[in-house]
């Protein structure tokens, strides 16, 4: 699902990782911790092709990274669904609207399976009332759950989600996860950069640690 090896990610002239491995299997859940500042976001910028990969080999869902050309990227996100702390819902269109949108500039041209489509993703993650409804007039975590909606519309095999609950109460949290931690069970692939220590114990997965320009794996402690 996802391979680096031996790589180097430079952000704005900075060293952020120096030679750095890191594997996903088909079906993981994996979190990245660290502080901010520690990289978790420059990591993911490589993978959903934000950020150029010059130094190593990787791919992701079966693209090279070091080969990744500008027109590639779009067909990658396709296969790629990308949730972020600030949810980064168009203000200005409707719930249904934001969600028909990203179907339409991916590719999708009859009216009727896009309402389909959308409507499926919304009931996945218990808004599907609130469609004609703009992101303002939802709560956070309702706009959370439109924003991972988003992310799964185009059937995607991995999800990468940066501080997805970063901007949430406690209790909003736990429940945003829970939506996650289900979608993990249904077969979808997770990648989450998260400072929630506390989540992490309560869905366990593989955890990759970023500090001071490496990357490592480590045991949850029981």
């Amino acid at each position: 699902m996802v391979s680096l090896k031996n790589v180097t990610i430079v952000n704005e002239n900075n060293i952020i990782f120096s030679d750095i491995n890191f594997n996903v299997n088909s079906g993981e859940l994996v979190f990245l911790i660290g502080k901010t500042g520690t990289g978790k976001s420059s990591l993911l910028k490589v993978l959903y092709g934000d950020l150029p990969l010059n130094s190593g080999q990787g791919s992701i869902v079966g693209f090279d990274l070091t080969q990744l050309k500008e027109k590639q990227i779009p067909k990658l996100r396709r296969k790629l669904g990308v949730v972020f702390q600030d949810f980064k819902l168009l203000t200005d269109r409707t719930i249904f609207e934001n969600l028909s949108f990203v179907l339409k500039a991916t590719g999708w041209k009859e009216k009727d399976k896009i309402d389909q489509r959308v409507s499926e993703v919304l009931d996945m993650v218990n808004v599907n009332s609130n469609d004609k409804k703009y992101p303002f007039e939802l709560s956070g975590g309702e706009q959370q759950r439109v924003a991972i909606a988003r992310a799964l519309l185009n059937h995607p095999e991995l999800i990468i989600a940066d501080e997805p609950t970063g901007n949430l109460d406690p209790e909003t949290s736990h429940e945003i996860m829970q939506l996650f931690s289900e979608l993990h069970q249904g077969g979808i692939s997770l990648i989450m950069a998260t400072h929630d220590y506390n989540m992490i114990v309560k869905f366990p997965g593989k955890i990759y640690q970023c500090n001071q320009g490496s990357l490592n794996e480590v045991v949850a402690k029981k």
